[in-house]
């Protein structure tokens, strides 16, 4: 399975304790319709409702850009990052670490430089309506991470879902193919059958 990642908002929370670093944002938006372009077709992605029943979230760590090679900020492991489930989706509040790195991507959050964040996850089961061109993910695996970004996932870490879509596309565009090309041999056939009755 390959780890997919998308894009979610992040902001700073103001709090009496001025020392807390808190920020929060949600990681997981349910039924919420993402799109991308591929070959000049459009395709969604919706998370479902149900996609978090059986996911896999006892140790997940807060990070800046789903880097391995810098400082985890907060996990929930050690309760500094809370996963709270609601009708709307999985929102996240953590407290980050006082270490430089995590009071300088706090102020980054809270001046808006720093405005996105990304969860990265692997998919169990999902659904694919070829019709409408839309992949719903019905079941997600494992969530890996939940990332503050420097970028939106969808225009430059989601690899995958691209992935996904792309290889859609090419298989749709095979079918078609061969969808055209069984037309063209049955009227040349139906050709050649009026041409033998003359």
């Amino acid at each position: 399975m390959k780890i997919q990642r998308r894009e979610m908002e992040v902001r700073a929370v103001m709090e009496p304790d001025n020392d807390s670093r808190i920020v929060e944002g949600y990681a997981v938006r349910f039924n919420e319709s993402t799109s991308f372009m591929v070959g000049g077709t459009k395709y969604s992605e919706v998370i479902d409702r149900s996609a978090l029943d059986k996911t896999d979230m006892s140790d997940v760590p807060f990070k800046y850009n789903h880097s391995d090679s810098f400082m985890i900020m907060a996990r929930t492991r050690n309760k500094t990052l809370q996963l709270i489930r609601d009708e709307n989706g999985l929102k996240i509040r953590a407290q980050l670490a006082d270490t430089s790195d995590g009071r300088d991507l706090y102020e980054l959050i809270k001046r808006g430089d720093v405005d996105k964040m990304s969860f990265a996850f692997t998919v169990r089961k999902d659904e694919y309506d070829k019709k409408a061109h839309t992949r719903t993910i019905q079941d997600i695996d494992k969530l890996y991470d939940v990332s503050a970004v420097d970028f939106p996932a969808y225009d430059t870490t989601s690899i995958s879902a691209r992935s996904f879509f792309e290889l859609e596309s090419e298989n749709e565009r095979k079918e078609l193919d061969r969808t055209e090309a069984r037309q063209r041999q049955q009227q040349k056939l139906r050709t050649l059958l009026k041409l033998g009755r003359k």
